[in-house]
């Protein structure tokens, strides 16, 4: 043992007097920012200057001795950045000056005489949210795509559009994030679907007659197991479920089977071979519910949002640190690429939450002001 080694009780007595020190600091400087915030809400000034950030860091850099200590100084210094704007963007919510949410709160969705599309044909697991969430009663109608549905919500040709976002087995269903982007409307509420996939095939069908298999790809995908043990059979990918039942039936061709739930088998007059043969037996779809109208229930309790951050190091941690500050729960986080911009990704979030809880509003303008874009998708 090295004799000039001190005694480690001695030493973190130091630590703690230089810890204690670094508390007291960190203190003044956050009643300094307090004092900058003040000025900058009284001159109407935004709260991040980033040269000056930039210039700082170098300047503080150049203080220690040390690549280890200049990278570590820069670290620190990043995150009492950090901290000093929430503070500031805190203050500008209790004073009132962050620009008002453009949402408006309703007690609840308006619902009757409602439009209601949903995408694929009779049949659908789509439509099976639809009944749900509105009822059997309601006024639906469907359409081809996914942004069929989007496009006629945008243009008032329908009140709400039913959309699958997340497949427990799948995962995120990526087309309709990017629609979110695409097109304003808004997630009201979702709903969620048990899917129960079953081999159907026309009524003189048998299991050793099938050579072609049709379904949308995620069906495919969610009955993966099952086709593994028939290499011989090809799969064919449709624009949905129920439409591949309804096509079977059309071609009536014994060697064709679909990939749907037991209910279009019934609706399309086909036999079920075999069921269930999704290989997770808990498989869920979530659906969201869409609108274009900017609003939300006021018992809402999930927001989603998503954006876009600089190309950077720490430049998502600087988003989702705005949830940790304002003690908010991140439920789920989804990225997609970029279209043109190879590398770059947009980041989808889901947090707990009501968009007139003053952290809810915090994090957000945090965020908008830090990232290249934000969007709400919605509160529900």
């Amino acid at each position: 043992m090295d004799n000039q080694a001190r005694d480690l009780g001695e030493i973190r007595k130091e630590l703690d007097h230089i810890d204690r020190s670094m508390v007291e600091l960190f203190q003044e400087r956050m009643k300094l920012c307090g004092q900058v915030a003040k000025t900058k809400i009284s001159s109407n000034r935004p709260v991040r200057d980033l040269e000056r950030e930039k210039s700082k860091l170098e300047t503080l850099k150049e203080m220690a001795e040390g690549d280890f200590n200049k990278r570590g100084v820069e670290e620190l210094f990043i995150q009492i950045m950090a901290m000093s704007r929430k503070l500031q963007y805190g203050m500008m919510t209790k004073h009132g000056v962050i620009r008002r949410l453009p949402f408006m709160p309703v007690k609840k969705l308006v619902t009757e005489n409602a439009r209601i599309l949903y995408q694929g044909v009779e049949g659908a697991y789509s439509q099976a949210a639809a009944i749900q969430f509105f009822g059997e009663d309601a006024d639906f109608a469907n359409v081809k795509t996914w942004e069929d549905a989007m496009n006629a919500l945008s243009g008032g040709r329908a009140d709400y559009a039913v959309l699958p976002i997340e497949n427990s087995s799948a995962g995120m269903v990526g087309d309709v994030y990017d629609l979110l982007v695409k097109y304003d409307n808004y997630i009201v509420g979702e709903t969620e679907v048990k899917v129960e996939h079953a081999l159907l095939g026309l009524p003189e069908s048998g299991m050793e007659d099938i050579r072609v298999v049709y379904s949308h790809p995620q069906g495919l995908m969610q009955c993966s197991k099952f086709l593994s043990e028939h290499k011989d059979w090809e799969k064919i990918s449709t624009d949905n479920t129920a439409g591949s039942a309804k096509k079977v039936l059309e071609d009536q061709d014994i060697s064709q089977a679909a990939i749907a739930s037991e209910r279009a088998g019934k609706l399309y007059g086909l036999k079920v071979l075999k069921a269930p043969i999704n290989f997770n037996a808990a498989n869920t779809t979530r659906f969201v519910i869409l609108s274009s109208q900017k609003i939300y229930r006021e018992d809402a309790g999930k927001v989603s949002i998503c954006f876009e951050t600089a190309h950077e190091s720490g430049a998502l941690y600087n988003m989702l640190s705005h949830f940790i500050y304002n003690n908010l729960n991140m439920t789920k986080i989804e990225s997609r690429p970029m279209p043109g911009r190879t590398w770059e990704y947009r980041f989808f979030v889901d947090f707990e939450g009501n968009l007139s809880d003053p952290g809810v509003q915090n994090a957000i303008m945090g965020i908008s002001e830090e990232a290249a874009s934000l969007k709400i998708l919605g509160n529900y």
